[in-house]
């Protein structure tokens, strides 16, 4: 039995971050966790390329795009949508989750989920802190992932 293994050589991997300016002060601590865990993985900075948006509901077109134009080997996807009093949580969450899913089966890459979707800000605070933080972790799987996807498509 083959065995795929993840690991590759990660000089000249590419990296997309798309990241919501709607709750910066969360969106920005989860960038800083997306780029240090990129930095730990001795990725240059020059190969990362990061965009900004709007909201989290703006996350997946670009996503998109960004995947379409072949300059990627991952997208990682950050933003923080909190519960509010509205319906209005539900429908994005549902449509940010779909989009991201649907960019990836598009572009044929990963396109990681880092959106935070808590009930509050404390619990978005502390999923993106310095011991616990998704951003970090969302690297961490484009990283793996766009490692898998370079190995995988050379063997097809």
């Amino acid at each position: 039995m083959k065995r795929v293994k993840d690991q590759g050589e990660k000089e000249g991997l590419r990296l997309c971050i798309v990241v919501s300016r709607f709750n910066q002060r969360i969106t920005d601590r989860l960038l800083k966790g997306s780029l240090s865990a990129i930095k730990n993985n001795k990725i240059a900075a020059e190969s990362v390329e990061v965009v900004r948006v709007p909201g989290a509901f703006e996350i997946p077109g670009v996503a998109l795009l960004m995947g379409r134009s072949n300059r990627f080997d991952a997208i990682i996807c950050l933003g923080a949508v909190i519960r509010g009093e509205t319906d209005h949580y539900d429908y994005i969450c549902s449509e940010v989750s779909r989009g991201i899913g649907h960019a990836a089966l598009e572009c044929g890459l990963p396109v990681v989920f880092g959106i935070l979707t808590t009930s509050s800000l404390k619990q978005a605070m502390d999923r993106s802190g310095s011991r616990l933080n998704k951003g970090i972790e969302s690297a961490e799987a484009a990283i793996e992932m766009g490692l898998l996807y370079k190995n995988l498509k050379k063997r097809l």
